[in-house]
């Protein structure tokens, strides 16, 4: 057959052709900004949590904090919940000022939307509301030397409504049938929006939908959301431990490798801290461990939702082996305290010790928890409650301005601002009796030296 050469040209203008589109491509992906992997939070670092009523709740918040005391105990990072009951992005915006930006803080985390949907299905009109003062309030913290973390809203438990049965709306359980699809439609618009600008993501929706699904093959009435709107303690610690994961955050606290050597006696490898005095003891070995942290502890009414996640095992690991040690059981004592019992097989294999309540540094990453609860419960609860008068304030301030001949609206508004004199005041006693929590906080969550005695009982 006779060959056509007439061809290549073309070829090779399309060979051509494509290169330079591809490098093109090159280029621009290049330019594109990359989603950060991790948020660093220094010594003197400010976190704020910017949000609405599940931030007001005190509780996700407490979590995380619960989090950087003791996985960070070397650095004192300060942190501000900015959450208030009811809010929507628009209301944000009008406190992102002096109850955000005052605070000079390095990262805002925002979790708004649950209630921008307006508990309706999809409403093009209202997304396009929370798109523009979303985008206003990532405008006004970069402005403000801020670094934005958005957050998805978390999921909405129709089914959970479905269950409460709201005698005054009958109707309801069929217009909030298909919110939690509206809440994942925002989430993933916020995930868009942080991939184009590389902004900080955490998924807050996902984790407790999936974990809600999958539990309720076996239990069709589970739920994490009570009231479908507001995780319960168990549901916050997963939005905690969302935050915790997506933000880079996660890892073991320590792990420490006893193994003998060829002269006798132990030498030690370990990370997460610094093992000293290693030697052999009678029927076993002794050691000293001074760790650089302390494991992630929630308290009571958490626990559940730890061991939903498996948490200790994915976020606070404290490994322990110890090897050549003489068949036998084995006891495992921290400071005079024993903590367990062990065969030397389970030993060599690798035990855990982050939930072991019995351990010195689990009590004292409680006792840290237990002081952090009382800061939340207390003056971070004070503060956020005496906030909701300025949001009030705000709405009806915003009325007035469309309708500025309504007489009654003017004297609302001027009332309404005569219950913000008290507010500065309501601040800085709140934020005193914060700091003085806060001083013990770093005072109990400094690690000691704790010493190891790993001794054969039978």
């Amino acid at each position: 057959m006779q060959r056509r050469p007439f061809l290549v040209l073309p070829v090779c203008l399309f060979l051509v052709t494509a290169l330079a589109i591809a490098s093109s491509q090159a280029e621009d992906a290049s330019s594109l900004p990359a989603i950060p992997a991790k948020i660093d939070l220094q010594d003197g670092d400010t976190l704020v949590f910017l949000g609405d009523s599940i931030t007001h709740q005190c509780l996700y918040t407490q979590y995380v904090e619960d989090f950087f005391y003791t996985r960070f105990p070397e650095r004192r990072i300060h942190f501000h919940n900015a959450g208030i009951g009811g809010a929507q992005a628009w209301d944000a915006l009008q406190r992102v000022s002096r109850d955000v930006l005052d605070y000079k803080p390095r990262y805002v985390t925002i979790l708004l939307g649950m209630n921008d949907g307006r508990y309706t299905p999809f409403d093009p009109d209202i997304f396009a509301t929370y798109q523009k003062d979303m985008t206003e309030i990532v405008a006004r913290l970069r402005e403000g030397g801020a670094t934005p973390v958005l957050m998805s809203p978390t999921m909405f438990d129709a089914r959970a409504s479905r269950l409460r049965k709201n005698p005054r709306r009958p109707r309801a359980s069929e217009m909030l049938s298909q919110y939690n699809s509206v809440l994942a439609y925002y989430g993933r618009w916020l995930q868009d929006r942080a991939i184009e600008t590389g902004t900080s993501y955490v998924d807050m929706f996902s984790l407790l939908n999936d974990l809600t699904v999958d539990a309720r093959k076996t239990d069709a009435n589970f739920t994490l959301i009570k009231d479908s709107i507001h995780p319960d303690p168990p549901g916050q610690l997963v939005m905690a431990y969302a935050m915790i994961d997506d933000l880079g955050l996660r890892s073991q606290v320590s792990n420490i490798r006893i193994l003998p050597v060829a002269t006798g006696g132990f030498r030690a490898q370990a990370s997460g801290g610094t093992a000293s005095n290693v030697s052999a003891a009678a029927d076993g070995v002794e050691f000293d461990w001074t760790a650089n942290s302390l494991p992630w502890v929630l308290p009571e009414e958490a626990q559940p939702g730890a061991k939903l996640l498996h948490l200790g095992h994915r976020a606070s690991k404290e490994g322990l082996e110890v090897h050549g040690l003489a068949p036998g059981q084995y006891e495992v004592v921290i400071d005079d305290v024993v903590v367990g019992a062990y065969s030397n097989v389970a030993l060599s294999r690798h035990i855990e010790l982050q939930d072991n309540s019995k351990t010195p540094q689990y009590q004292q990453a409680l006792a840290v928890s237990m002081l952090n609860k009382q800061k939340n419960e207390g003056p971070v609860k004070q503060l956020r409650d005496g906030w909701r008068a300025f949001q009030g304030w705000a709405r009806l301030s915003r009325q007035l301005n469309d309708q500025p001949d309504n007489a009654q609206l003017a004297t609302a508004v001027a009332k309404g601002k005569e219950g913000l004199e008290g507010l500065e005041a309501n601040i800085a006693s709140a934020e005193a009796a914060a700091k003085k929590i806060e001083d013990e906080i770093y005072r109990t969550n400094q690690p000691g030296t704790r010493h190891y005695v790993i001794r054969k009982v039978k």
